[in-house]
């Protein structure tokens, strides 16, 4: 969508610019104005979009102005572009307005320079921004409109898709022979964080995508069932084809070895092809929309599965196999809950028994979700240089300075390059490794876009319009795999400009060769100031994310513990929101520790060890939130009292890995307990207590969190044992 808005605003632009005769360098220039006008502002309101897109037009006209009258003052220019870049950057601590502003200014700045703005060309330069503009706000608001509603909308249809995909891909891990297994793991891996990253989105929008705070807490609570049962399916599934129950943490872990194979469904294929059967409909029940539903086929599939959540329906199998029958049947219930909150009421006529008591229990929790919620702001507390915002700018400052005395060298008439290119590794980057990454990957997108720019500049030659439709094309690409690859992204911009280029005349080979240099030299400039001027060091940012991950477990496992006590309800699902955004911004902070080109092997181990076991405790976490939630008014679920002990066990575990990564403690032992184990071992999985899964869970987190404390160097007791040991996992 964003490619899509971003070409109708340019397209709409060049063709009002042709209809005035305007020249090409004036076509160009608005043509990048509408591009930055439609990509800079990120706000979901409509209003608060139009707002900024006003504000916008100025703050673009006033740095064109300032680009056209110091073009010639080389000092003077290159002062005020530093002082704009800093001021561009600080801004982002004014949110989204802020940042779109900044970025507005300094984009329109470099448009300037790109296009060797002067002050007899400044009127027709303006001209051509206020077109650009108005055709952004055209497109924005008329053409391809995005409203809150309709991205949820977009959001839904792709979490169904997702959850399908991942039904198909846990079939595939079902009837997977020994030499497929693994690509069929993998599959399951990769098809289970996708569809995390889609249930992250969702929430991301319930709040300006629904009508009111109840729907929206009713979505949240139905996508996080989903994906809980989702998951769980994956693990018994692989547990029922292995010699023992497999570990949560394999469907985390990239490359974790497959568990030992075993005999439990090659002695049964009937069960077998019943299991395949049934994942199938399954699948089919999430792809399915209401709309499509006919005759009484999917009620009679729905119906069937939901029978398995009920102990005389299951059929004869070992219990790992009956388990997977289980997972298939609360599968079953959290689609037909997501049917019910996205698409509202159904036909019950053709409703079972299970059917009716699965309908009933997802109403009583309708009924019981609060309505309250509850917004925190957390801001740091920081101030002056140790405000991120402050040390990015004077980092990008100090870079930026050194791009421009840089470039100068390398090219008097087209320095600004390595400055863009300064500029841009440290957006949405927050250490040292991250802009290095960055850096790197922007420097093999430009020398790969750099071979296609003469490829294309000899082919389109002086064809105007042909080459303005590539860049229309380049320019869509550009947006279309930025989200998949930085470096796909650098090698659209790279082969779009050598054709802007051409246009304006100025290509030759030794122009797009001169930009590969500018473009090294940039990044260069960039690691340089963030490894000297106020660094923040890869360790130290992870240290600081893996910090906060795990004070967010603890409040999490801390909250779903005590409600499933008998202690006081609370809202946990936006308290598990949380711990997945700050497991997602730890993942993104670990990038340069995990890449590829990253020499220290045994670190890059233990970093995708560490987000791996992360991972897995955050999902037990969620489970636990989403099963204490049900306690006020479900009938399947009571309190349990003896989950105190190990929910403080649990607790304090947490609170001695926060204190060794945050160095406030580094004496503390992590403690094991065999209580758990005892529970497990001696109370059945009933559905008039705690359950077993609810167990399960508990265990599963409880060994993940001591499984945390060997690579972080936490020692481990035992209550049998009179000193710390070390925990082998």
């Amino acid at each position: 969508m964003a490619g899509l808005r971003t070409v109708g605003a340019i397209a709409l632009t060049l063709a009002v610019l042709a209809l005035l005769k305007a020249d090409v360098s004036h076509m160009v220039a608005g043509a990048m104005a509408a591009m930055v006008a439609t990509f800079a502002i990120k706000e979901k309101q409509r209003g608060r979009q139009a707002l900024t897109l006003a504000l916008g037009l100025p703050v673009a006209l006033v740095a064109m102005s300032l680009g056209a009258l110091l073009n010639t003052e080389v000092v003077a220019g290159d002062l005020f572009f530093i002082a704009l870049i800093f001021a561009a950057v600080y801004s982002r601590r004014f949110g989204e307005r802020g940042t779109a502003l900044g970025l507005i200014g300094f984009q329109i700045y470099f448009v300037s320079l790109f296009v060797r703005a002067t002050v007899s060309a400044l009127p027709g330069l303006c001209g051509a921004l206020a077109v650009a503009f108005a055709c952004s706000a055209i497109v924005r608001f008329a053409l391809v409109v995005e409203t809150p509603e309709r991205v949820l909308l977009r959001l839904r249809e792709a979490f169904r898709a997702r959850l399908a995909q991942l039904v198909s891909a846990q079939i595939e891990l079902l009837d997977a022979g020994p030499d497929r297994v693994e690509k069929a793991l993998e599959d399951v891996r990769r098809h289970t964080a996708r569809l995390h990253e889609s249930a992250m989105m969702i929430q991301g929008r319930l709040e300006e995508g629904t009508s009111d705070s109840a729907t929206a807490s009713l979505v949240q609570r139905r996508v996080a069932d989903a994906e809980i049962a989702a998951e769980r399916l994956g693990v018994l599934i692989l547990t029922a084809r292995s010699a023992e129950r497999a570990d949560t943490l394999t469907l985390h872990l990239p490359h974790a070895p497959v568990p030992a194979p075993g005999n439990r469904l090659r002695a049964q294929d009937d069960t077998t092809a019943t299991l395949r059967r049934d994942l199938n409909a399954l699948r089919l029940l999430v792809v399915r929309p209401v709309s499509h539903d006919r005759g009484t086929g999917l009620a009679h599939l729905r119906n069937r599965l939901l029978g398995y959540r009920d102990e005389e329906n299951l059929p004869r199998a070992s219990a790992a196999v009956q388990d997977v029958f289980r997972g298939i049947g609360e599968a079953a219930r959290s689609v037909l809950g997501l049917r019910l909150a996205l698409d509202g009421p159904q036909d019950e006529s053709d409703d079972t028994p299970a059917t009716t008591r699965s309908r009933e229990e997802l109403e009583a929790e309708d009924v019981a979700i609060s309505q309250a919620e509850e917004s925190e702001s957390d801001k740091g507390g920081r101030k002056g240089l140790e405000r991120p915002t402050t040390r990015a700018a004077v980092q990008v400052s100090v870079g930026s300075a050194l791009a421009i005395v840089g470039g100068e060298f390398l090219s008097s008439q087209r320095w600004y390059w390595a400055v863009l290119t300064c500029w841009v590794v440290f957006l949405n980057t927050a250490s040292t490794g991250e802009i290095l990454v960055k850096g790197y990957r922007r420097l093999l997108g430009t020398v790969l876009g750099v071979v296609a720019g003469v490829g294309l500049a000899g082919l389109v030659g002086h064809h105007t319009w042909t080459a303005f439709a590539l860049v229309l094309l380049f320019i869509f690409a550009m947006f279309f795999t930025a989200p998949l690859s930085y470096a796909l992204m650098s090698f659209f911009v790279t082969a779009m400009l050598g054709l802007l280029y051409t246009l304006l005349n100025t290509y030759s080979p030794e122009v797009l060769v001169l930009r590969i240099e500018e473009t090294a030299l940039g990044a260069a400039c960039g690691v340089i100031a963030a490894a000297l001027v106020l660094p923040v060091h890869t360790d130290r940012r992870t240290d600081e994310l893996l910090g906060t991950v795990l004070t967010r477990l603890g409040d999490v496992s801390r909250a779903a513990v005590e409600q499933l006590s008998g202690g006081p309800a609370r809202d946990l699902l936006d308290k598990a929101r949380d711990l997945d955004t700050a497991l997602d911004d730890l993942r993104s902070s670990t990038q340069p520790l995990t890449h590829p080109i990253t020499p220290l092997r045994s670190r890059r181990q233990t970093a995708r060890y560490l987000v791996a076991l992360l991972e897995t405790c955050a999902y037990h976490a969620r489970a636990l939130a989403a099963t204490a939630e049900l306690l006020p008014y479900s009938k399947t679920v009571a309190a349990d009292p003896r989950l105190k002990g190990a929910g403080r066990r649990i607790a304090h575990n947490i609170d001695v890995l926060v204190a060794r990564v945050k160095d406030d403690d580094t004496s503390g032992v992590a403690e094991t307990g065999a209580s758990l184990a005892a529970m497990l071992e001696t109370d059945p999985a009933r559905h008039d207590r705690v359950t077993h899964r609810v167990l399960r869970h508990l265990q599963r987190l409880d060994e993940g969190v001591i499984g945390l404390a060997r690579p972080l160097g936490v020692p481990v007791s035992t209550p049998d044992s009179a000193s710390p040991r070390g925990h082998a996992s």
